[in-house]
Order: structure tokens, then C-alpha cells, then sequence
């Protein structure tokens, strides 16, 4: 019986102290490295925070009929939020993302390899990164302490408890002049219920990115 209330004792303090660490959320900034930062300006439309920098111009998006998507880059720059990231995961998730905006951009664009009449360029940017707390990412879950506040979050769209998460830019560009059309910087994690997304190391991450591709297309429909 004591020990029972001593484990209690101490996963209500680990949930304490999760919960006063995990409202804490780093924001994308207009990272100092972009070619489109100095035209980057907060985004007064999003109070969520998942886009706090963009820039757009006026642009008729269904007068482009192809595209052209650079490989993903992974972002050098001292402003990087990439958070006990290994070189090896952030390949693994610039691949991971060259190939699901290939995928998103597909089901509208014909893509191409070369400007062309009609056809826009994308660059995509791997800004920053951070991993799921394996165990306890899941645990947080279903303990007294973070499902609250996770049930919380779900209702608000917002971050987890130790859930990962990525971000990146996006640029795109009038192909035939390298005319900037639009910019901006963004995070994308999981829904703060998505179980499965806590499971691996890198998981979170990985929604994030399909849900970046989908929000891609989105703005260019």
C-alpha cells in the first residue's frame, strides 16, 4: 500500500512538472538565412502560431498548371530550431518530406524538372525539429495529470505533452522569372490525441510533415 502511494506521489509530481515545462512552445522566426526573410512579416491571421511569418502577393494560383519542387533543404543557420536532432534524422526527414510534398503536389501539378510556361518553383526549408520524449510522450497520455491537458489541447489544435514536432519554410516562385510569390515559415505537429504519433522517436515529426504537405496544397488550390 505505501509503495502504491509512493508511485502515485511520484507520477503526480512528474506530471506536475510536465505540465509547467510542456506549455512552453518554440515559434518559428523569420530565420535570418532565408533568401525571402527580409520580406517575411507576422501574420496577423494566424492566432495559432503555426504560420507566424509569411509574405503573399496577389497571385491567380490556378493560371499554374506545373511545378518545379527543389530538393528539401535542411536550414544551417545559427537561428536553427533544430532540438537534439541528429544529422542523420534531419536526412531522414528532408527525404521524408521530398517525397511527401512530391506526393500532395502531384495531385494538382504536373511536376517538372525545368521551368516552363505556367509553372511554378518551390523550395522547401527543414528549419528545425523536435522529437517525441519516447515512453513518457505515450504515458502522458492516459496519467491523471497530462490527459487533462492533452484533452485540452486537442480541443485548442495545439502541441502535446513531450510530442514532437517540425519546422520549415516554404517559398515559391513564378518559374519563369524567379519572381517571389509567396513565403512563409511554419510548425506542424500531430493532434495532441494522436497516439500513434507518440510511438517512435521521430513519429510526430513525420505527421507534421504530412500535414505541412497537405496545407501546401491547400494554399494552392
Amino acid at each position: 500500500m505505501m509503495r502504491s502511494l509512493k508511485t502515485l506521489s511520484l507520477l503526480a509530481a512528474i506530471s506536475g512538472l510536465l505540465l509547467l515545462t510542456g506549455c512552453a512552445s518554440t515559434r518559428p522566426t523569420p530565420y535570418a538565412g532565408l533568401p525571402s526573410s527580409p520580406q517575411l512579416r507576422p501574420n496577423p491571421e494566424d492566432p495559432s502560431g503555426r504560420v507566424p511569418y509569411q509574405y503573399a502577393s496577389n497571385v491567380k494560383w490556378r493560371e499554374y498548371s506545373s511545378v518545379v519542387l527543389e530538393p528539401v533543404e535542411i536550414y544551417s543557420g545559427a537561428d536553427g530550431q533544430f532540438e537534439d536532432i541528429s544529422a542523420q534524422e534531419k536526412e531522414a526527414l528532408a527525404q521524408y518530406m521530398d517525397a511527401h510534398f512530391q506526393k500532395a503536389l502531384a495531385g494538382r501539378f504536373t511536376l517538372v524538372n525545368a521551368p516552363s510556361p505556367q509553372a511554378l518553383r518551390v523550395r522547401v526549408t527543414l528549419t528545425g525539429a523536435k522529437s517525441n520524449t519516447r515512453f513518457l510522450s505515450t504515458f502522458l497520455r492516459f496519467d491523471i495529470g497530462g490527459g487533462p491537458y492533452n484533452a485540452v489541447q486537442a480541443a485548442r489544435g495545439e502541441e502535446g505533452l513531450l510530442t514532437g514536432s517540425v519546422s520549415y519554410a516554404v517559398e515559391i516562385f513564378d518559374a519563369s522569372n524567379n519572381r517571389l510569390l509567396n513565403a512563409y515559415v511554419a510548425k506542424q505537429f500531430p493532434n495532441a490525441w494522436n497516439i500513434g504519433a507518440t510511438l517512435g522517436r521521430m513519429d510526430a515529426s513525420k505527421v507534421g510533415i504530412d500535414k505541412a504537405a497537405e496545407d501546401l496544397l491547400a494554399r494552392l488550390n
